[in-house]
């Protein structure tokens, strides 16, 4: 078994990295290219706790090694099974997946954390890992499946907080852009009247 963590401070509101983080996938992220595609499968607001519920499907593309290929066989693409909650009224967005490609093989569940940060105006992101090889007494290839796969998370997960803070900044500008247009039509409409 291989874990993973770490902790990150978005200069970013918990607003924006909230609302920003369903764009985490779309094409401003040019650090996640190996992802294709990102469907909603269900979405539901608890009428009581008023925690929004949203299950996705995540399909990327990025091939395994040769010598895993060759082992078990494969394909270029992998499906990832993610639930997370939106809790507004405690400011946290918890996102929980897991690998459903190879779950025979491995298990990959991973857990996100988004909430304000102790620093006004800024968003902590809190990430964990835990990947464990399924092949029984193989210790050997557990071990080389394990490390490859934490290594490969490791590097994915470097890639993704940078996209994402490039999907922030494109989304405060052009947020921005939208505000100052909406406020000149709400003038030249008060001048008109």
């Amino acid at each position: 078994m291989k874990l993973y963590s770490s902790s990150h401070d978005f200069a970013y509101s918990w607003d924006e990295v909230s609302t920003c983080n369903w764009r985490k996938y779309c094409p401003w992220n040019d650090k996640s290219t190996h992802v294709i595609a990102v469907d909603t499968l269900a979405r539901s607001l608890d009428p009581e706790t008023h925690i929004l519920r949203t299950e996705r499907l995540i399909t990327c593309k990025q091939s395994a090694p040769k010598w895993l290929q060759s082992m078990f066989g494969s394909s270029d693409v992998s499906h990832v099974y993610e639930v997370s909650y939106v809790d507004a009224k405690a400011q946290t967005v918890t996102m929980c997946s897991q690998n459903m490609t190879w779950s025979e093989l491995m298990s990959v569940q991973e857990k996100v954390v988004y909430r304000p940060s102790k620093r006004a105006g800024y968003t902590t992101f809190e990430q964990s890992a835990k990947i464990i090889a399924l092949c029984g007494g193989w210790q050997k290839i557990k071990n080389g499946i394990e490390e490859f796969s934490i290594a490969r998370f490791r590097e994915n997960a470097a890639k993704g907080r940078e996209g994402f803070e490039r999907v922030l900044a494109i989304s405060r500008e052009v947020f921005a852009e939208q505000r100052e247009r909406a406020r000149q039509e709400n003038q030249a409409f008060s001048a008109v009247r």
